[in-house]
């Protein structure tokens, strides 16, 4: 497993283990068979519901809890400075942890704008011990740039929807000038992908499932992908993939499939509520 270097100087997997709906002994079983074939971060959240099954497969692998990068992330609801660090004591007791590797706010809800309020809680947590690393999830350049304002800290990691229908390109510049690493939930879009010409013409080109091409694709673009899967096989082979190399016309063959409309859902994070 390669690692991307945060610029907080901690090391990260560049492929993660997207958890959501895996839950129970069913989940646990598959986040059990993903760390033994190699996964090394596993990405749960609180509003996932599963951090009791995140942390009874960490438990159960013989994979050493310091070689694992444990990442939740903070509800809406818990926004508020000391509802915040609440939440976070609550989600290392779920996990049976001493403390989460990465933990990131889920969502800005900028209509509530309570966003930098949560942030200060994450950076008193990260002071305390209770956090390695902190970071967003969905946030927009200027909710960053916000937070660097107002606080003088910058998250290391932003979790974002990203995939070949919606590449998400006018933000890498600025993650990059930033110093911050993009994470892709949802790496493949929607189902329907895995059908798509020009991708299943170019898997065969190099030989390889459309799965692996898509990942590549993202790693590539210095991008850490953090697929889901229910099938144990099809987790392995998200791992697979650093024995080839993308050339430069096929990396722009896929980001041209991007569209504007290409989010899986309606969830701008301009105005989008998660609670």
């Amino acid at each position: 497993m390669k690692e991307y270097k945060l610029h907080d100087g901690f090391k990260i997997p560049s492929i993660g283990l997207g958890t959501y709906t895996l839950k129970g002994s069913t989940g646990v079983r598959l986040m059990e068979s993903a760390l033994n074939q190699g996964f090394r971060l596993i990405d749960s959240a609180y509003n996932y519901e599963n951090e009791g099954a995140v942390g009874r497969a960490i438990h159960n692998s013989s994979v050493p809890r310091d070689q694992i990068t444990i990442t939740s992330k903070l509800p809406g609801r818990y926004h508020r400075y000391d509802r915040a660090l609440e939440a976070i004591e609550e989600s290392i007791m779920r996990l049976g942890v001493d403390y989460i590797d990465l933990y990131l706010i889920h969502w800005p809800n900028p209509i509530k704008d309570r966003y930098v309020e949560a942030w200060e809680a994450l950076i008193t947590a990260q002071k305390a011990g209770l956090i390695r690393s902190i970071g967003t999830s969905n946030f927009l350049p200027e909710h960053i740039d916000r937070l660097e304002k107002e606080t003088g800290v910058l998250p290391v990691v932003n979790q974002l929807e990203l995939h070949p229908l919606y590449n998400q390109e006018e933000v890498l510049n600025y993650h990059k000038e930033k110093d911050i690493l993009i994470e892709a939930w949802s790496p493949f879009g929607r189902g329907d992908i895995f059908s798509n010409e020009t991708l299943a013409g170019l898997a065969s080109k190099y030989d390889i499932s459309v799965a692996q091409l898509i990942m590549r694709w993202h790693l590539q673009r210095g991008i850490l992908p953090i697929p889901r899967s229910s099938n144990a096989s099809r987790i392995g082979e998200n791992l697979n993939v650093y024995h080839f190399e993308i050339t430069a016309e096929d990396m722009a063959l896929i980001s041209d499939l991007s569209k504007p409309d290409g989010r899986l859902l309606d969830q701008d994070p301009a105005i989008y509520q998660e609670f």
